[in-house]
């Protein structure tokens, strides 16, 4: 059993098990972090932008000034911004039978792998998951879309030029591999492929292993994944939370058992608890809005943003909002909204019950009607004419790269009165402000991450005691910046497996069983002989049929009849011969009867010598040697044929044939 690992990003995964010749992938992430390499894609002309100067190395050697742009020591590359895909080299992913998708964070590099690699399988996920994910991948290929850029950047990525450029660009990872976005086109050819499963059932594939999806608690229809054949079982835990939130609870006993478990998409901010970032949010949110100022909040259309609005739905009476304006802009920002309304059995118990009252389960709808909460595809259109101060703004996207967010950036960034509030961990808030410094509006970072901190999980390995556990090499040690905190870190007896991009890792347990069927006719001819009280043994003699996985016995076929012929056939045509097969023997062969029985057959000089295995008689008048052992009987003797049978005799008086 192999895992090969795809993806550096320990939260946004990608590896391919190969399990019982089946080639799983496990998640298809997108490593969307590369994009803070770039310059924003302004939704208007930004003056501001368009005259940072061009990048020019310090000896003058190296000039790049239309590819790369300056901003307040930081260089940019002035370009369509491009993504750092799962490594695609390190095996050949036509080979893939399936992809089990965790959540829609970890499958937005799906058309990549379905539409270039020559992928033929099938992508397994949940309701909510294609859904949601179908959303964010619309939303990403809008705002690249509608801001097209003519030129491209490719000189800054050639090794000996990049070695020579300024941090963070010197260090990014595989920048030659790294791709504009999709087309809407691919998106919905991937998709295509996705067949829907539930919590809990069961999928077989090609007869050799069956996969399960269970509820993770982490986001709407967010799943981990159960492989197992009849005596193996592999359990992929992936973004998952214990956290009482809006989806189902996290199912962990089923998780137990398990040879393999292997974890990712862990906290991303172990350190912050998001009870107290929440209390955060709303307070700096308050603080801003009565001071005349207005607040913006990068995020995702799905996911947090629904908390948010709960958080918000039950603050804004008792802090005196009631006036304030919420937008919601995003491309998908309508169904995104009424697509958390619908999912019910995918919510938590709590919520489910509301819909049979009923009532809406999210109470973003109720701040929708009473018009407190307005979406809107972008600032275009309804929104400039109906959009007033101050107010609360939920855009896209979190890096500040693209998006409507872009362009409240450059409207509210010079006025001290607004706030920025950042509350998605994916991306560090410094990197995603800095083409846009000097900056006067505020900056808050709330970031709120409900999946498993160090704590919980060590609880929860604990709980299901998996045999191995095999993480992202980040989780085996402390952060770099709290070298000193042993305890956000795993540790496990026996350690885990480590695992870092384009690593190849053999799984430590080897398949010992199979499972093998045995026809009825062939199972009604055994005759069983009791061996121990209790225990009883047949031998079979049968074909192995063996077919998609699944083996049987048959019966062995008789051979036909010769047909009276005076010509002889080729020896070629002539059917095999069955020989029926040896006896089994079993039982073990008593000492002090078995030397009773020599003396009575006339041989007394018997010499016995113990052994580690059992004994040696030696028969001095014979000279010949009989070793009896746990697992078998040898006599050996020379040129005396009539004796060694006589003794074989002896010795099968005391066996059992089966």
């Amino acid at each position: 059993m192999k895992l090969y690992c795809l993806s550096g990003h320990p939260t946004l995964p990608c590896n391919v098990l190969k399990f019982k010749s089946t080639t799983i992938m496990l998640d298809c992430g997108l490593d969307t972090t590369s994009v803070l390499n770039f310059l924003p894609l302004p939704l208007v002309h930004s003056p501001r932008l368009s005259k940072l100067p061009g990048w020019v190395s310090k000896d003058g050697t190296l000039n790049l000034e239309k590819e790369l742009k300056e901003c307040t020591g930081r260089v940019f590359v002035d370009s369509q911004p491009e993504f750092c895909l799962p490594e695609r080299e390190l095996l050949d992913l036509s080979t893939i039978d399936v992809i089990l998708i965790s959540n829609y964070h970890c499958m937005m590099a799906l058309p990549y792998i379905t539409e270039h690699t020559g992928f033929t399988g099938t992508v397994y996920a949940t309701e909510p998951t294609l859904q949601i994910g179908r959303l964010l991948m619309e939303e990403l290929v809008n705002f690249m879309e509608r801001v097209p850029k003519a030129q491209s950047a490719t000189c800054w990525k050639n090794k000996e030029i990049q070695r020579l450029l300024p941090g963070p660009l010197k260090d990014a990872v595989d920048v030659w591999t790294w791709k504009r976005c999709y087309s809407m086109q691919e998106v919905n050819s991937a998709l295509s492929k996705v067949q829907l499963v539930g919590y809990s059932q069961k999928v077989e594939l090609f007869g050799a292993v069956q996969i399960s999806p269970l509820s993770s608690g982490y986001s709407l229809g967010s799943s981990n994944w159960i492989i197992q054949s009849h005596h193996e079982k592999v359990s992929y835990v992936s973004g998952s939370s214990l956290l009482t939130t809006h989806p189902q609870p996290m199912d962990q006993s089923s998780l137990k058992n398990s040879d393999v478990l292997i974890l990712t998409g862990l906290t991303q901010m172990p350190t912050a608890n998001p009870d107290g970032m929440l209390g955060e949010f709303c307070s700096n949110l308050a603080m801003t809005i009565r001071a005349g100022g207005n607040v913006l909040v990068p995020c995702y259309s799905s996911g947090v943003i629904y908390d948010l609005l709960e958080c918000l739905y039950q603050f804004i009476e008792s802090a005196n909002l009631g006036t304030t304006p919420f937008y919601f802009i995003s491309p998908v920002a309508n169904s995104s909204l009424e697509f958390s309304q619908i999912f019910a059995e995918w919510l938590c118990h709590n919520k489910q019950s509301k819909v049979y009252l009923p009532e809406p389960p999210f109470p973003h709808a109720e701040l929708i009607q009473t018009n407190k909460l307005k979406h809107y595809p972008s600032i275009h259109g309804d929104f400039s004419s109906e959009f007033r101060q101050p107010c609360v703004v939920f855009t896209g996207h979190p890096s500040l790269r693209f998006g409507d967010v872009v362009h409240f950036m450059e409207l509210w960034g010079k006025s001290s009165l607004n706030t920025i509030i950042f509350t998605e961990p994916d991306f560090s808030y410094l990197d995603a402000l800095a083409p846009y410094q000097p900056l006067a509006m505020k900056c808050v970072y709330c970031p709120i991450d409900t999946r498993l901190n160090f704590h919980q999980v060590s609880k929860l390995l604990k709980e299901v005691q998996p045999l191995h556990v095999v993480c992202p090499e980040q989780y085996t040690q402390p952060p770099l910046t709290q070298s000193h905190r042993s305890d956000l870190m795993l540790e496990l007896q026996p350690p885990p497996m480590p695992y870092r991009r384009c690593s190849v890792l053999n799984l430590p347990f080897r398949r010992r069983y199979e499972r093998v069927y045995i026809l009825p006719e062939l199972a009604n001819s055994l005759v069983p002989s009791e061996i121990k009280p209790g225990i009883s043994l047949a031998t079979v003699s049968a074909v192995l049929h063996s077919k998609d996985n699944k083996h049987t016995l048959q019966s062995v076929p008789k051979p036909p009849p010769m047909p009276p012929s005076k010509k002889r056939k080729r020896v070629i045509e002539e059917p095999p011969v069955v020989l029926a097969p040896k006896p089994l023997l079993s039982g073990a062969v008593p000492l002090e009867a078995f030397l009773s029985t020599l003396q009575k057959h006339g041989i007394t000089e018997v010499k016995v010598e113990e052994t580690a295995d059992g004994h040696i008689l030696h028969l001095q008048a014979e000279d010949t040697l009989i070793q009896l052992e746990e697992d078998g009987t040898h006599i050996v003797c020379d040129n005396n044929e009539p004796l060694r049978t006589t003794l074989r005799d002896l010795v099968l008086r005391f066996l059992q044939k089966l």
